[in-house]
């Protein structure tokens, strides 16, 4: 049964960290591969689940450390069907491998949740192709399609579900709509380009306003992932009564375009320094941003430095 399903302790204020960048260092760091870039395949094994287990307590022990909150995403950001398929997954393996995701989280959580460090446990989402590219579903088609993969949360110990790298607003939609069907929790998190819009060309804004009117509302909360802060600072004006949706950030370590991420053989992890120096006056500027980690190039160092430099911030605002 879920714990927080229906009262997320992160809506209630405080601070909440969450991971950086799965994948890039599982592949990067570890030298483990991950075909399609999918970690959900690491479930499979005992060897692979253990190396998973030790990423994520990497990030417990940092917010165990300061007493925040932590927000568990699964490791299944690839597991939809499509992706799934590439990799000799069926439908009922690919359920499998999503609640074998949440079961892991419920484990970590049994050790490590503590009265001043709540654990929410949620799904993570990808999108159905490239992140870096507009998607080309419906509305309709978007819900149906990731309804397969939130029905196997919705049937878990998952207290939400994520929806990470957007660069669709329809996408967006239709994953709100299946989570709303499936009545589970659900935050959308797009991405940006350098300019600090959409690959549709369309802005932050625009995209949080138009998937909010087009659901009624039905995301619990917004966040910005897999850009560097310097990509999108420019899309964020303080007093815009639309920020008040945005509710945390996953930043990228490198300020490298997604292009060049896409073609570049080694990996930039950026300066964690600078960034929790940005994710500080982000902080200080945007209030509502309480949930905090990282994406691609970052590790539990930049997300110790965005804690370093956020946390007193944080509690006494909080």
């Amino acid at each position: 049964m879920a714990k927080y399903r229906y009262a997320l302790p992160q809506m209630q204020g405080g601070i909440f960290l969450s991971d950086g960048g799965m994948e890039t260092t599982l592949i990067f760091h570890e030298g483990l591969e991950l075909p399609h870039f999918a970690s959900f395949v690491l479930l499979a094994t005992e060897e692979g689940r253990a190396h998973l287990t030790a990423y994520y307590e990497k990030y417990l022990a940092i917010a165990q450390g300061r007493g925040v909150g932590f927000v568990l995403d699964s490791a299944t950001w690839r597991a939809n069907p499509d992706w799934a398929a590439k990799l000799g997954y069926g439908e009922n393996a690919l359920k499998v491998a999503n609640q074998a995701s949440i079961a892991l989280l419920t484990e970590l959580r049994e050790r490590w949740e503590t009265p001043s460090m709540p654990c929410v446990i949620s799904g993570a989402i990808g999108p159905r192709g490239d992140g870096y590219k507009e998607g080309l579903m419906g509305q309709a088609e978007a819900r149906d399609y990731h309804s397969v993969q939130i029905s196997a949360f919705a049937e878990s110990e998952a207290d939400m579900v994520a929806a990470y790298t957007l660069g669709s607003v329809e996408e967006a939609i239709g994953i709100s709509l299946a989570a709303q069907a499936h009545d589970m929790p659900c935050a959308i998190s797009f991405t940006v380009e350098t300019d600090g819009r959409l690959v549709s060309g369309r802005s932050l804004r625009q995209a949080v306003e138009i998937v909010d009117d087009e659901t009624g509302g039905a995301p619990l909360y917004y966040m910005v992932n897999c850009a560097h802060p310097t990509h999108f600072e420019q899309a964020l004006e303080a007093g815009e009564d639309w920020l008040k949706r945005l509710h945390g950030v996953r930043a990228n370590a490198s300020t490298l375009s997604h292009a060049e991420l896409d073609e570049a053989e080694t990996l930039d992890d950026g300066d964690p320094i600078d960034l929790g120096r940005r994710y500080q006056a982000l902080r200080r500027n945007f209030p509502s941003f309480r949930i905090l980690g990282g994406c691609c190039g970052t590790d539990h160092r930049h997300v110790a430095a965005v804690c370093d430099a956020c946390v007193p911030t944080l509690a006494l605002s909080a």
